[in-house]
């Protein structure tokens, strides 16, 4: 198996690790937006997502004469390891599942900023005991307190968006919901309204697969905080990638007929059919599998506290990609500057 030894590749796995992991929700929510069912997607991005594991597993997990490799591992007596690895990808797959919706109600940029603050707050402070403290505490916790804060500030964006969204909406009657399909052949022309009026804001809705208006938004802040989630790193991120890929299969196969939150029904014949926006859902897929690798194995190498800050970068590319409405008020932009300030 190949082993990061120098500080430099470290760097790197944690920078390739930012990129891509920062990239993929803003990918899931664009093919939302434009009419997409999030089972559709969510089927094709759990796909590409185990096939990045593969990969990595059969070309750095056997590429360096060091032992033992990942196919060595693979018929060696390692179950309560294996156990270990496949509970966190439940867990993770669970939680994926739980932001994908919550997107759609809260938006991607205060989503990530609570989930992905839970996530370093829990997540490095229980890497620190378990890497034997090989992290320095008086440097790492006080970006723990930090992410504590910007859960906060993240809660204020969401309320200023909540406020700003319903006076624009006042004298507008709710939306009827369409389909996915219906979108498609839709003649609403993208474009037409102004970003961050009431025009645009029902255009969005009439075009998204998840209908979020006249429910509450509480609904999406539930959903945004139960998102937060002796083998080698190789092994450990396939059985880790097998889980999580077997949960995010079987429920959402479940959810094509039943499906939860108002959505269409769907089926699976359906779901094969459907190749509106599918390279995306592939692409976001892969940016995931592969950063949750390099994530691993710079974990290996600098300590799992630290590689856990990496989802600090959601809330940039969410804010920035995703642009959402953060930019229409003053107040909203401070908010919003102040989290990316304090977890950077």
């Amino acid at each position: 198996m190949y082993v990061i030894e120098s500080k430099g590749g470290t760097i790197t796995c944690m920078l390739l690790a930012l990129l891509f992991l920062g990239t993929w929700p803003a990918i899931m929510t664009l093919t939302e937006r434009r009419g997409r069912l999030p089972q559709h997607t969510y089927l094709d991005y759990t796909l590409t997502n185990l096939l990045a594991a593969v990969i990595i597993a059969f070309t750095l997990g056997e590429i360096s004469p060091s032992r033992p490799n990942f196919t060595t591992q693979l018929s060696q007596d390692n179950w309560p390891s294996v156990m270990f690895a496949m509970a966190g990808g439940i867990f993770l797959s669970l939680g994926t599942l739980a932001t994908q919706y919550a997107w759609a109600f809260v938006g991607l940029s205060v989503t990530e900023v609570i989930t992905a603050s839970i996530a370093v707050v829990i997540g490095t402070t229980l890497n620190y005991f378990l890497d034997d403290r090989i992290n320095r505490a008086e440097v790492l916790f006080p970006g723990v307190a930090c992410f504590l804060i910007a859960v906060c500030f993240g809660s204020a964006v969401h309320k200023s968006n909540a406020a700003d969204n319903k006076s624009k909406l006042q004298g507008f009657k709710s939306l009827e919901t369409t389909s996915s399909f219906q979108m498609e052949t839709s003649s609403i022309k993208e474009g037409k309204a102004k970003v961050g009026t009431a025009d645009f804001l029902i255009e969005v809705e009439k075009q998204r697969a998840i209908k979020v208006f006249g429910k509450s938004t509480i609904i999406g802040l539930a959903i945004t905080f139960f998102a937060v989630p002796k083998l080698n790193v190789y092994t450990a991120f396939f059985y880790f990638s097998i889980s999580s890929f077997g949960v995010g299969l079987i429920l959402n196969i479940i959810f094509l007929y039943w499906p939860i939150l108002g959505l269409p029904r769907s089926s699976f014949k359906a779901y094969l059919n459907d190749w509106n926006g599918r390279g995306w859902s592939f692409l976001a897929g892969f940016l995931c599998g592969f950063g949750n690798g390099l994530q691993f194995m710079g974990g290996q190498a600098a300590g799992y506290a630290a590689a856990g800050a990496v989802q600090i970068e959601n809330k940039h590319f969410g804010g920035y990609c995703c642009l959402e409405n953060t930019k229409d008020h003053q107040e909203k932009h401070i908010h919003f500057l102040s989290v990316c300030y304090l977890c950077s």
